[in-house]
């Protein structure tokens, strides 16, 4: 008679101290997906998006521009944390004042994918379609090969950027527009 075990799913909570301990990767449904540092090129990149919204953001207080795979809860029982390349949170969702040591409860309403090494386009926009299923209003897709960023809206669809086009934020940044193709540059 064969016995069936029950894997242990784990939380939120205990994925944050697993990240303490070196641990490098997200949560689906409980279960642990661990994953590789993605590289230099990729880093500089979500650097460069991250360094555009921010001079944006900031010098008109409108939010946060978070980077370095911070960690989304965006399911929970079983709890589910992604982590984007780099994202957009507004002032009127997570007050400029109030901290947040952990995994943040508020959903971007921007959120950046860089397509890794290890990715495939079809991953980037699954990714990028799980963002807007749980309420992400715009998610970037840049995929440096290309040298190209799709925007992915949760009402307006799919638009493409190439490397001479400008990227604008759309209705969810208004007024923030850059180059597409110095993102792309060492």
């Amino acid at each position: 008679m064969a016995i069936e075990t029950i894997p242990h799913l784990v939380t939120a909570d205990e994925l944050l101290e697993l990240s303490s301990d070196g641990f490098y990767g997200e949560l689906i449904r409980g279960v642990l997906c661990e994953s590789m540092p993605p590289g230099v090129d990729h880093a500089q990149i979500a650097a460069e998006f991250c360094a555009e919204l921010r001079n944006f953001v900031k010098s008109r207080r409108l939010g946060r521009v978070l980077a370095g795979d911070p960690g989304v809860k965006v399911e929970r029982d079983p709890d589910t944390v992604r982590a984007p390349d780099v994202a957009f949170i507004s002032a009127s969702r997570l007050p400029l004042d109030q901290r947040n040591p952990g995994y943040s409860e508020v959903l971007p309403e921007l959120v950046v994918e860089v397509k890794s090494p290890s990715d495939s386009r079809d991953q980037v926009n699954d990714k990028a379609e799980m963002w807007l299923r749980h309420g992400v209003l715009l998610v970037w897709a840049a995929f440096p090969d290309e040298r190209t960023v799709e925007a992915h809206h949760a009402e307006q669809g799919v638009v493409i950027y190439r490397a001479d086009d400008e990227l604008d934020g759309m209705d969810v940044l208004p007024g923030f527009t850059c180059a597409v193709a110095p993102l792309f540059e060492a």
